[in-house]
């Protein structure tokens, strides 16, 4: 058990702030797994995304004091990687593109007993990624933080810093986008 574990994001922030490392060391370990998962679906590649974390977890650390908390700790932090994987997009023109056929296995559990249904499901996760992965980037990433990282819509808007009923159209624009993407 991590000895910070049972302090809420607010007291962990309060500590970090102050200078205890520990409790900046907490807050990485809460969220870096998230923070991973959203990179490594928005660049399309682990190695870029385990460094885009480290990059968000350095600069949230430099940042830190001046965090407020009439802003959540997760929009904040989301907010710094979204921008810190913008950033490596433009610096490598890929802001949109297509990922072809990914061969590596994605570690999707059995979720039948039979080895077709487990066929099935794992050329439907393989075509909803592509599918995916054609989005343009706007629409990829609200969906990983609607739809993966179950987020709020306000907490998107503020994450993205765009208004709610933008949000909700995006979020519907490219669900629509997806379903035409999708493999039939």
């Amino acid at each position: 058990m991590r000895a910070l574990s049972h302090l809420d994001d607010e007291a962990c922030i309060a500590r970090a702030q102050r200078g205890d490392a520990a409790a900046f060391s907490e807050l990485v370990a809460r969220y870096q797994d998230r923070i991973y998962r959203f990179l490594v679906r928005l660049t399309r590649s682990p190695d870029d995304a385990r460094e885009l974390t480290q990059e968000a977890f350095l600069s949230a650390y430099q940042a830190l004091a001046r965090w407020r908390p009439d802003a959540r700790f997760t929009t904040w932090l989301f907010r710094i990687a979204r921008n810190q994987a913008f950033d490596w997009l433009r610096r490598r023109k890929l802001v949109e593109f297509v990922a072809l056929e990914d061969e590596q296995d994605l570690g999707i559990p059995d979720p039948a007993p039979t080895p077709d249904a487990v066929l099935e499901t794992v050329q439907r996760f393989h075509g909803l990624e592509r599918a995916l992965a054609r989005l343009p980037t706007e629409h990829r990433e609200i969906l990983l933080l609607r739809e993966i990282e179950e987020m709020s819509y306000e907490d998107i808007a503020e994450i993205l810093d765009i208004s709610l009923g933008t949000v909700k159209s995006r979020i519907a624009r490219a669900r629509t986008g997806l379903l035409d993407k999708m493999p039939r």
